[in-house]
């Protein structure tokens, strides 16, 4: 799993109009959503070490849960590949996951004897910002996560990450 290099990869720091950005193909392995959380804290401390963000240490397990609840859900509900794009915008970090099955996530109602199929409910939770969209190919589920711990007003904010127009 190495991440893809285009010319969407931003690595000087002069490019900070541009997004921080890491995409990579996860090719159905038994092992890549570990390597998928690993890449997530790697590209965090990336962000912190070479271009001065902060990031918190809520931040870099946040991602990681959310990247580890999208990517297990698009392996286990989608055949084919899952692209994964993490990116800092602003003060967030972004967490996009693609996957070849159209059908849009649905969240369940809250069930205290449900065992499993909680990952919807947790990312919504946690994130500042969710959206799940289909494509012409498939549907994108995007999460943002603040990097630097904030008041609960403003984490509370469950606005779409693309309002719809």
């Amino acid at each position: 799993m190495e991440p893809e290099s285009s010319d969407d990869d931003d690595t000087a720091p002069q490019a900070r109009d541009q997004p921080i950005r890491s995409t990579v193909a996860l090719d159905g392995h038994g092992s890549y959503i570990s390597e998928a959380r690993h890449m997530a804290a790697t590209f965090l401390t990336r962000a912190r070490a070479e271009f001065g963000l902060p990031v918190s240490a809520r931040a870099m397990d946040l991602t990681q849960l959310v990247v580890s609840e999208l990517v297990t859900n698009a392996r286990k509900y989608a055949p084919g590949p899952v692209l994964m794009d993490l990116r800092i915008v602003g003060n967030l970090v972004e967490v996009e996951v693609w996957d070849s099955d159209p059908r849009l996530p649905v969240p369940q109602g809250a069930d205290a004897q449900r065992v499993g199929q909680h990952g919807l409910e947790i990312v919504r939770a946690v994130a500042h910002a969710f959206e799940a969209r289909r494509e012409s190919v498939g549907k994108r589920i995007t999460a943002r996560i603040p990097l630097t711990d904030v008041p609960d007003e403003a984490v509370a904010d469950k606005s779409p990450v693309n309002p719809p127009s």
